[in-house]
């Protein structure tokens, strides 16, 4: 059974955890290596702690985890965007290849939509790296696209691809 709550400061050095791990399990092979190993590496890790507890205590954005028996799975976050048109922005979405497949994905989906619809949002956005599988969930889920960049990295380049929802409430 998983439970999809709201995140706690406690909670910190988990979303760490699943923060990198995720990255090591999904982008293998998609980004350059060595940008890749220095997003895993331990101290990473420790930094992603850091700042994870700083935006936890301030309130900064709506993060919520998945728990599955005692575990953390996964997490969202989102906000306000920057992005024209969209006034909410999808920040992360990692899941462990553990927690893929059985509808969590989804279930962070639609609490993060309802509360960013709480808040006063009406519409969403994301972006998602152009050759990562994960791009067919955001098209299931309605998810069209409205941008491209392409960012330097240690290494090479990222392409970008942004999805949105100008109606957040498709996503309850």
């Amino acid at each position: 059974m998983t439970e999809v709550r709201r995140a706690v400061p406690d909670d910190a050095p988990d979303l760490a955890r699943v923060h990198v791990a995720s990255w090591a399990e999904t982008y293998r092979g998609l980004m350059p290596d060595t940008f890749l190993d220095s997003m895993t590496s331990p101290a990473r890790q420790t930094r992603r702690q850091v700042l994870w507890q700083q935006n936890l205590n301030e309130d900064k954005e709506s993060v919520f985890v998945a728990d599955q028996a005692g575990e953390v799975v996964g997490f969202i976050s989102g906000g306000s965007s920057t992005f024209a048109r969209y006034d909410a922005e999808l920040f992360t979405l990692y899941l462990l290849k553990s927690g893929q497949g059985g509808g969590i994905g989804r279930a962070l989906m639609q609490i993060l939509a309802a509360d960013l619809a709480a808040r006063g949002h009406t519409s969403l956005m994301l972006w998602v790296l152009d050759i990562n599988p994960a791009r067919t969930f955001y098209e299931h889920l309605g998810g069209v696209v409205i941008g491209e960049k392409t960012e330097a990295v240690t290494g090479g380049e990222l392409h970008e691809v942004a999805y949105g929802w100008a109606d957040l409430r498709a996503l309850l």
